[in-house]
């Protein structure tokens, strides 16, 4: 991909020592990024998107008076990539994760950065328009915290669809891709490996049943005795015989 010779980054922290080891890093492990601009103070933040017109920004969530994520409410238009740096709880970073936005848990990692910096050039290439929507369902996902009642965003190239976990009934994986099959006919595949779901989708119910199966067990219409689950859309899965013992507890619990 072709990059413009500058790549600029901003950084919005309210702790000085934060921001002075995050530019020390981006210096050593991400010599790409060529002009770095920085400000303690929010407000200040808010004039510099506007003046520097940053490639990335790097956001605390955190800070006083305005946190990271009023301070994007405060934005007209997002024509940047965000990687949040924070190390807030983890229901504030489920919906982080839940709206397909980059991450950085503080103290910041080496590897972790490169890679997030790895992530910006893929998506820049598949999607050298910014993706307002994602950035819209991350507020919706913050009003979301406390009920857990998030979207997960699903990039394709035909665009974002946002589904909450309940309206997903399965996953099937295949190399590094998924496939999602919703409680609507609407089947979606998307660049990501099943792994990557299981995580994010571990406390919504969703279980690992078989290497290429990953299932909302609150969709499990029946459980045969040979290990074969029938899903509420009339389809069927197979648990595989070293997870057997595990699905079959975990439903027995659930009943």
């Amino acid at each position: 991909m072709y990059f413009r010779e500058v790549i600029k980054a901003l950084i919005i922290d309210d702790e000085p020592s934060a921001i002075n080891t995050l530019r020390l890093m981006l210096d050593r492990y991400v010599p790409q990024i060529t002009r770095i601009e920085y400000t303690i103070h929010p407000s200040e933040g808010l004039e510099l998107i506007d003046t520097f017109q940053p490639d990335i920004l790097f956001l605390d969530i955190q800070m006083p008076g305005m946190n990271g994520f009023t301070l994007l409410k405060e934005l007209k238009t997002i024509n940047f990539t965000i990687i949040f740096t924070t190390a807030y709880d983890q229901y504030a970073i489920e919906a982080i994760r839940f709206s397909a936005l980059d991450y950085l848990l503080k103290p910041i990692d080496a590897d972790e950065l490169k890679n997030a910096f790895s992530r910006y050039v893929q998506y820049r290439e598949k999607m050298p328009d910014p993706n307002a929507p994602l950035y819209q369902n991350l507020l919706n996902n913050i009003h979301a915290v406390e009920s857990r009642d998030f979207k997960l965003a699903l990039p394709t190239a035909q665009g974002t669809f946002f589904y909450k976990p309940d309206e997903i009934i399965r996953i099937e994986g295949e190399s590094n891709y998924s496939k999602f099959y919703f409680t609507s006919t609407k089947t979606l595949v998307i660049s990501k490996t099943l792994k990557e779901y299981e995580t994010l989708l571990a406390n919504h119910h969703f279980l690992r049943v078989h290497k290429s199966h990953l299932v909302n067990i609150n969709h499990i219409a029946n459980c045969s005795n040979d290990g074969i689950l029938s899903m509420h859309d009339n389809s069927t899965v197979e648990i595989s015989r070293r997870r057997r013992e595990e699905v079959l507890q975990v439903l027995k619990n659930k009943k």
